[in-house]
């Protein structure tokens, strides 16, 4: 099976607890990635973790780095963090531009995929900014130029296009609906196999000689409630199927 790099799908959490005239801040750690790992390793693929705060320091930037995995997960992780290895951002220090090596990987032969959240394609005020970076040519969908994330709070169902597709993993039935989203907007060349409205929701291609693929909702709270992430068998044959598809090359 294949060895895959999760980023991402990690965020500290600051609040203030205010009581009579007294006042104090709490720090929290959270992890977004369980019910992805956990089905991607049932699936018998090796996972990797990369968690957000570690993605500036530890992000792969040589193409020897990028070939100990068959396949990158960028999830809910912005451009920034990617890009500003410390070096660069707090020293000005000039160093390796680690979009510009996942692109030319993927082209080369290795799989790249996107899945939704604030800080995925466009994101939430435009600040996850990957339509500026060339993993904009690399992705099966065009992305918007402006804030692209979608609230669906009643829930939204997603239409398939193709479930025979490899990549849907044989899913029978109607899916759990979700709640959110990033708009996109398809390529030419590309196959949308599943829709949220008009807007794709999964969406491959080729890429050179490698492959790419776009979940476009979250793998996880709040935009995939549990009845999609947890309680769903669907989820598994979904990412097992999109991971399969991608490194079968």
């Amino acid at each position: 099976m294949s060895r895959v790099l999760i980023a991402g799908e990690s965020w500290m959490t600051t609040s203030t607890h205010t009581k009579g005239v007294d006042a104090f801040t709490v720090h929290s750690y959270v992890e977004g990635v369980a019910q992805l790992r956990a089905a991607l390793e049932a699936g018998g693929h090796e996972v990797v973790h990369l968690p957000g705060h570690l993605v500036p320091t530890d992000f792969p930037e040589t193409p020897d780095e990028l070939a100990a995995f068959d396949v990158v997960i960028l999830s809910d992780i912005g451009s920034n963090s990617i890009q500003l290895a410390p070096d660069v951002f707090e020293r000005s220090i000039p160093g390796r531009d680690r979009l510009h090596e996942l692109a030319a990987w993927v082209e080369a032969g290795g799989a790249l995929v996107m899945i939704g959240g604030y800080l995925s394609f466009t994101g939430f005020q435009a600040l996850a900014a990957f339509r500026e970076t060339e993993i904009a040519a690399v992705l099966p969908v065009e992305m918007l130029p402006g804030d692209d994330h979608v609230e669906r709070p009643a829930g939204v169902v997603a239409t398939i296009h193709d479930a025979a597709h490899p990549a849907l993993g044989g899913i029978q039935g109607e899916w759990p609906a979700l709640l959110g989203y990033n708009r996109v907007l398809p390529k030419d060349g590309a196959s949308v196999l599943a829709t949220l409205g008009d807007d794709p929701l999964v969406a491959v291609w080729d890429y050179g000689a490698g492959r790419s693929a776009v979940f476009t909702s979250d793998c996880s709270p709040h935009w995939a409630p549990p009845a999609f992430s947890d309680d769903w068998d669907g989820y598994g044959l979904l990412f097992n199927g999109i991971v399969d598809w991608v490194t079968a090359r």
